[in-house]
């Protein structure tokens, strides 16, 4: 397949899936979560730049909850850069013990982009983050090298934009037109689909598992329960909502407890918390 056609492939992901981390209420005038968009020729590529920072110190340290996003993401404490991770696909909420005091930035790749840009197996990162070097060597250099507690953001968001205009300018991107195919069909459907019915885009269930593994870091089973708590997660509903229109029902569970549990593992809390009205 040429490669524009696997571009549109690729830009088709960003058109259906916005990937979101709510757990930071904008009522927290201590800490503020940002998310920033990268160069439009990126925006296939990367979903978001993102800042996690304090805007005092806190009286006592904090911890940050990421909930199941289906994404891959590169971070680091901006005044101490020389520490920058790679955080892979997650089967439920992760937690984080933060100090008093901090300033997080990361770089949230879509679906599928990571593993082409650095070479490596998704399923290698999966629920868990190890240090960036043991993948790419040369942007763990580069991000220790370019940034400080003094670089303000728009400084970090367009040196990160030429680094990675650069970086992924060089790769082609030959995947398997099948994967993204499948990938599209768990998408459009909100990932309330029957895996063995509704997905046929020529090759066997087994191969398209290994492609799953490997460039998303799970199995279609898994990343299309997080395409689902995501659209969740879009659609901001209601405690009340939930109760009376039987929700969990259109969302594919057959009872209110499978929803909440699988809801819970995903986000950290229950519903009823998360969206709090």
């Amino acid at each position: 397949m040429p490669r524009t056609s696997k571009l549109n492939l690729i830009k088709n992901i960003r058109t259906l899936y916005s990937p979101l981390q709510p757990t930071i209420k904008k009522s927290n005038n201590s800490v503020i979560y940002c998310e920033h968009i990268p160069h439009l020729e990126l925006q296939p590529f990367i979903y978001c730049y993102w800042e996690l920072r304090t805007t005092s110190e806190l009286k006592q340290p904090f911890t940050y909850r990421v909930v199941t996003d289906g994404c891959i993401d590169i971070f680091f404490e901006l005044k101490n850069p020389n520490h920058n991770f790679v955080m892979g696909f997650c089967k439920k909420y992760t937690e984080f013990p933060l100090e008093n005091s901090f300033h997080y930035i990361g770089v949230r790749f879509l679906p599928t982009i990571f593993p082409q840009v650095f070479k490596t197996d998704a399923s290698l990162l999966s629920n868990k983050f190890q240090l960036l070097s043991n993948i790419s060597a040369a942007t763990s250099e580069f991000i220790a090298d370019t940034y400080s507690a003094d670089v303000f953001l728009n400084k970090v968001t367009s040196t990160f934009d030429e680094y990675f205009l650069d970086l992924i300018n060089e790769k082609n991107f030959e995947n398997d037109n099948r994967l993204y195919d499948a990938i599209n069909i768990i998408l459009q459907n909100f990932g309330v689909i029957n895996l063995e019915k509704d997905i046929d885009t020529g090759i066997s269930h087994r191969q398209l598992r290994r492609l799953f593994t490997y460039y998303i870091g799970d199995t279609p089973k898994s990343f299309s329960k997080v395409v689902r708590f995501q659209n969740i997660l879009k659609a901001k509903p209601s405690t009340q909502s939930l109760r009376k229109n039987k929700l969990f029902y259109d969302l594919g569970y057959y009872d209110q407890a499978h929803f909440i549990k699988d809801f819970k593992n995903f986000y950290g809390v229950t519903p009823s918390k998360a969206f709090g009205r």
